[in-house]
């Protein structure tokens, strides 16, 4: 039974969800290699713990600006973003979706973000996920229910992401660390959940994003201590949405 048929159950309709473009995803990735290399100390920690093949949701912590291509960067496999929509405007917004990087509506529900994640997870890509929600502190202290949904729905593993370094101690949440600055990225153990067909209740979804916040958490903590790094401080000014 192929991965497709037996995701059936627990998938709603896909059928007019077009899956992002992925042709120009590996010069993506080749660019963001190339400027991590060129301008900071970048650090790779546990990518063997990144399943090779089959639907994979990557959910890191959020700190800084550069979070999303380093992630794209270093991951092992090509990664489908969801990315604030307010990015997917003009040459950038061009650029992001020809990467294929997912727009999504972190104000209300969106419906055809959740979707075309689907559709790349049940056609066996990556998803990267941002629990928080917003840049912050990074501690995963709160989060949003989306990657525990992704998880339910297609029984994908949760690979905890801890992006660190990525914003300089106290700095504002736009701000991009100084050159040369060191950015350690520690992929950790999977986590995995059995596919639930639909009706997924509101308590079961809440139980398994309460586990993914507590296990990716700990695994930032863990992070800290494995690369010396800490977590900045509380910005200035609000946090923004990713």
């Amino acid at each position: 039974m192929s991965r497709r048929a037996g995701l059936r159950g627990s998938l709603p309709d896909l059928t007019d969800v077009k899956a992002p473009p992925a042709h120009w995803m590996w010069a993506g990735r080749l660019l963001a290699r190339s400027i991590l290399r060129a301008g900071y100390d970048n650090r790779v920690h546990g990518v063997e713990l990144v399943p090779r093949r089959g639907p994979v949701i990557l959910a890191s912590n959020h700190i800084g600006y550069v979070d999303g291509p380093l992630l794209v960067g270093v991951a092992p496999r090509p990664v489908h973003a969801l990315v604030k929509q307010t990015m997917f405007v003009g040459r950038l917004g061009y650029v992001l979706t020809q990467l294929g990087q997912i727009p999504i509506d972190r104000v209300r529900v969106d419906p055809l973000a959740i979707k075309t994640a689907l559709r790349v997870l049940a056609d066996g890509g990556v998803v990267a996920i941002y629990p928080e929600g917003i840049r912050g502190l990074g501690d995963v202290s709160c989060t949003k229910g989306g990657a525990a949904y992704l998880a339910l729905v297609t029984g994908a593993p949760v690979v905890p992401v801890a992006c660190l370094g990525t914003r300089e101690p106290g700095a504002l949440t736009e701000t991009k660390p100084r050159r040369g600055a060191r950015l350690d990225t520690v992929f950790g153990t999977p986590l995995r959940f059995r596919p639930t067909p639909w009706p997924r209740t509101k308590p079961h979804v809440a139980a398994v994003q309460a586990e993914i916040q507590a296990a990716l958490a700990a695994h930032v903590r863990a992070a800290c201590e494995l690369t010396g790094q800490s977590l900045p401080a509380m910005p200035t000014t609000s946090p923004v949405p990713i």
